[in-house]
């Protein structure tokens, strides 16, 4: 596991070994199927809403973030509001605020019903459009061309990033990149990993569940480079 999900993990493995109440989580900590059922059999209870979390209960939110909104709403139910979004997308929040402050369109490249990508989102709904490929790039439009920054879903596929950023850095010459790629370093070890196998083997097969961005983008990088690509989420299959 990359930094922010140990991170994460540590922190539900306090919370269930010290809480003297129940320990709510608002959406699957981290997309794992085996580690969200295992930390259900020890008692921890998975939320997909917060209204679904007991007034001044205790509630953990999960590696991929939240928006303020949620934030907002866990103080007027005066939570105990464990914070576990991994410090990358904690970046690209920052991000996102501060272009927003300037009063800039921030093009943010993801998939937009991705948990990360629904926080990030949220920081400035009337300043964010979301764009999940070069079609969306090369069509989007924005109220000053000259007041354009970029950002990314931190599981991207590296190389389709690139595709979507050079399209949109072709239609806005002043576009404002982040100092370094929001893709995560763990995310791009194992992209470059894969690619530097797929093309010596029949075939490959991802471990990780059907939900996560990273696998998913394991498959597609290992099928980009010409080889047969399988996600296995269990043993059985």
């Amino acid at each position: 596991f990359c930094a922010g999900v140990e991170r994460a993990l540590k922190i539900a493995e306090y919370l269930l070994k010290n809480s003297p109440e129940t320990v709510y989580c608002l959406k699957e900590i981290v997309h794992n199927r085996q580690i969200v059922n295992d930390l259900e059999r020890r008692g921890l209870v998975f939320v997909k809403d917060i209204n679904a979390v007991p007034r001044r209960g205790t509630v953990l939110f999960s590696a991929h973030g939240v928006t303020p909104a949620v934030r907002d709403m866990a103080r007027e139910f005066e939570l105990n509001a464990v914070d576990a979004t991994c410090h990358f997308v904690n970046k690209v929040h920052s991000e996102v605020r501060r272009y927003a402050s300037a009063g800039y369109t921030i093009l943010l490249i993801g998939h937009r019903k991705h948990d990360e990508i629904i926080g990030v989102a949220g920081e400035a709904p009337a300043s964010v459009k979301v764009i999940e490929n070069t079609d969306e790039a090369e069509k989007v439009s924005v109220p000053d061309p000259g007041k354009v920054a970029v950002m990314t879903q931190t599981t991207l596929s590296v190389d389709d990033t690139a595709r979507v950023i050079n399209v949109l850095r072709r239609r806005f010459p002043s576009l404002k990149l982040p100092a370094g790629s929001d893709i995560c370093y763990a995310t791009q070890n194992r992209q470059k990993a894969v690619r530097s196998f797929a093309g010596n083997a029949d075939v490959f097969i991802v471990l990780g569940a059907r939900n996560s961005s990273n696998s998913n983008r394991l498959v597609e990088v290992a099928g980009a480079a010409g080889c047969k690509a399988f996600l296995v989420s269990e043993i059985k299959e």
